[in-house]
């Protein structure tokens, strides 16, 4: 059985209740880890420590964490934690909300001088933004810019559009989406009701249900049994009747439910603290609250993950990755099914419009000439109903009138069709076309992804074939490790990550092709430091001619070494020309060139001419200089494998022969960000062994070495 990595709709609605008994509590700090793990250290008045993880990455879930199982806080702060600290510090906790019966939650905090909402995207590929007062979008993870809704900094925040609820429709409605079907009644729970696989079963299996009844053949008695089961499921719920379980196969964790699932009915289950049930197959652990038993559940689920890409080293494992990827194709399938059902619907309901135009007309025309007199709503609803009664058809085909939303809903020839009651029958018309046509786009999409998954699918089945063919990396103890450049790591289904942190890398920094070693300054403070402290004897100093860039070190001997009289190659000295007008406001101001110098150490100096001043990062400069006359330009990041694993970045001649793989970049439109994500999407793509891009090369770690201002990928 395979293990669970997503939070169900229904997972969540169990959990908002139980989240909601955290309020007051106030938030301390935030940390970011990789590209999709946010934790929130917060302190409650009668519970002390409460950390909050959010994951929208390949995992996706949110809980309270015991402090034991929370990582340690990770190194320097991304751009996005440190905006959290800045926006939360001090923030009460105001409480926690599920969007419909989607997979969101909107947490809310409050502090004096602003409200913040995080909201949490845990379906698709995942995303955080956060948003202020006025819903609208302070930053995100990513950035969504689709014909549906835009998710991007600045912008009003838009939901996606929203789902149906099985747990908030009467009757009627459940036996009408059920009738809308063409396939059998679990699959029509699954997608239409949008229960989600494991709670459609579970609904059919406590209904008495064979789940794979076909709509065509099911009776109002085995619709009105799955009703109930839903009913009772939403009374559970709402009446927070949780009794938590996590699943237990081997020893291996798969499922982790807000209360036992009749599909597992029938292994024995015991307590967390007591011992385990000798049964086969699955057993279960109960837990107190649910966040417990969650907790727990992710705790082991990172712990398996982390032994598993040991293991992976010497055994992929092939036949897991591929299961995966056919799991996400048939939900790529079901869902262009789905829109394809819910387009050639509303084709239909514009087409009915056309065929009943005179009743439609009727319809609406009273309506217009009612609300044209002031008739209220209600009174407009009354007529209709009088009408009925009469049996004329116009007001026999209304089904429902909304003044809220002015509309009316009319049903024809067994379809219910709502509409615009301010407009006339071919605006309504043309309205239904455009959505059906607006659905087809998302299908259009769907089309698109399913083919990539498939490319995806046929890649991890041609490396499975090349594996077996090769068999495991062989080598007899005692023989030469293998060669570098003998080693293709694009392709290597697993990479070790080996690194260690260098005295320089809070800096701006690049070694050149000849390996000198290049730091720069990121701010005026380390502008200062450089020269204060780093720049001895030997040394290169450069600058941009422009305002507003990075002292540019040359290192000719590291910091512990005594001062050399060393002999810089010129490819040295242009590239840290390059690096030192790139990094400046030439790229800032969307310029391509620009000239830069050379001095040596003992012609700057921090004490200004007679009657000047020099503002904090400042310097004089005294003596002739080299000149670098329009330089372009241009930066590269890039990915080392050996003999440490880590992102390097600056100009593209130094990087492109010591980095795996790399990207060059221009100025352009995106901001850092945003950029740095696009380059980070680029990389996995890259790379068989995407989790190795995920712990080396986070968009946070690529953004630490793009220059301020816009960017764009060469050539895009």
């Amino acid at each position: 059985m395979d293990q669970k990595r997503e939070l169900t709709s229904v997972d969540l609605a169990a959990l908002v209740g139980e989240l909601g008994s955290y309020e007051g509590a106030k938030l301390d700090k935030a940390y970011l880890y990789g590209d999709g793990f946010l934790r929130l250290k917060t302190r409650d008045f009668d519970r002390g420590r409460v950390e909050l993880l959010v994951e929208v990455g390949d995992v996706k879930r949110a809980h309270v964490a015991d402090p034991g199982n929370v990582p340690d806080a990770p190194g320097r702060p991304p751009n996005f934690a440190m905006m959290l600290r800045n926006r939360l510090s001090g923030a009460d906790f105001a409480g926690v909300e599920q969007f419909g019966f989607d997979r969101i939650l909107q947490f809310h905090f409050e502090r004096e001088d602003e409200d913040t909402t995080i909201v949490a995207e845990l379906f698709g590929p995942g995303n955080i933004a956060v948003l202020d007062a006025n819903d609208e979008v302070v930053d995100s993870l990513d950035t969504v810019r689709l014909k549906s809704r835009t998710v991007a900094p600045g912008s009003q925040y838009e939901f996606p559009d929203t789902r149906v609820n099985p747990l908030d429709v009467d009757y009627e409605a459940f036996a009408g989406l059920m009738d809308e079907s063409d396939t059998d009644i679990v699959r029509t729970l699954a997608t239409q009701l949008n229960l989600g696989g494991i709670y459609a079963e579970e609904v059919c299996t406590r209904a008495g249900i064979e789940k794979t009844t076909d709509i065509a053949d099911a009776t109002d008695d085995q619709y009105r049994a799955v009703f109930d089961a839903i009913e009772r499921l939403r009374a559970e719920l709402e009446n927070a009747e949780l009794d938590p379980r996590v699943y237990v196969e081997g020893d291996r964790y798969v499922d982790v439910t807000p209360f036992p699932l009749s599909e597992y009915e029938g292994r024995e289950a015991r307590s967390a603290a007591g011992s385990r049930s000798e049964t086969d197959g699955i057993h279960s652990e109960s837990y107190d609250t649910f966040n417990a038993a969650l907790d727990e559940y992710f705790y082991e689920l990172d712990r398996s993950d982390d032994e598993d890409e040991v293991v992976t080293d010497d055994s992929p494992d092939f036949e897991n990755e591929i299961e995966k990827k056919r799991r996400i194709i048939e939900q790529q399938e079901s869902a262009i099914e789905g829109f394809e059902r819910q387009a050639e619907q509303e084709r239909e309901r514009a087409e009915l419009l056309y065929e009943r135009y005179g009743l439609v007309d009727d319809v609406l025309s009273t309506i217009q000439d009612a609300r044209s007199r002031d008739t209220p709503w209600d009174g407009i609803e009354e007529r209709f109903e009088e009408g009925a009664e009469r049996g004329i058809e116009a007001a026999e085909a209304v089904v429902g009138v909304n003044g809220d939303e002015g509309t009316v809903t009319v049903r024809l020839d067994g379809t219910d069709v709502e509409l615009d009651a301010s407009e006339g029958v071919e605006h309504n018309a043309d309205r239904l076309y455009t959505e059906a046509k607006r659905v087809e786009e998302k299908k259009e999409g769907a089309l698109a992804a399913i083919e990539n998954t498939r490319e995806e699918l046929e890649g991890v089945r041609e490396r499975k074939r090349q594996w077996e063919e090769r068999g495991p990396e062989d080598g007899d103890e005692g023989e030469a490790d293998e060669e570098t450049e003998n080693v293709d790591w694009l392709s290597r289904p697993s990479i070790p990550v080996r690194r260690s942190e260098q005295w320089f890398e809070r800096f701006r920094w690049f070694y050149t092709s000849d390996d000198f070693l290049v730091i720069g300054g990121r701010d005026a403070d380390q502008n200062e430091e450089l020269v204060k402290k780093y720049l001895e004897p030997g040394d290169l100093f450069f600058h941009a001619q422009a305002h507003g860039g990075p002292v540019t070190v040359v290192k000719a001997t590291g910091p512990s070494e005594s001062a050399k009289d060393v002999a810089i190659p010129q490819q040295s000295k242009e590239e840290a020309a390059r690096f030192a007008v790139s990094y400046s406001s030439v790229w800032k101001d969307g310029r391509f060139a620009g000239d830069a110098y050379m001095v040596t150490p003992d012609q700057v100096s921090k004490t200004p001419e007679s009657g000047e001043f020099l503002e904090k990062g400042g310097f004089a400069i005294r003596g002739d200089r080299t000149y670098f006359r329009d330089v372009a330009v241009g930066v590269a990041v890039g990915i080392t494998c050996e003999p440490s694993t880590r992102v390097v970045g600056g100009p593209p001649s130094a990087v492109r022969d010591q980095a795996e793989t790399h990207i060059e970049v221009e100025p352009g439109q995106f901001a850092q960000a945003d950029a740095g994500k696009k380059l980070y999407r680029e990389f996995r793509e890259r790379f068989a062994d995407t989790s190795f891009v995920r712990k080396v090369a986070s968009p946070d770690r690529i953004q630490h070495f793009l220059p301020p201002g816009g960017s764009r990928i060469e050539g895009d």
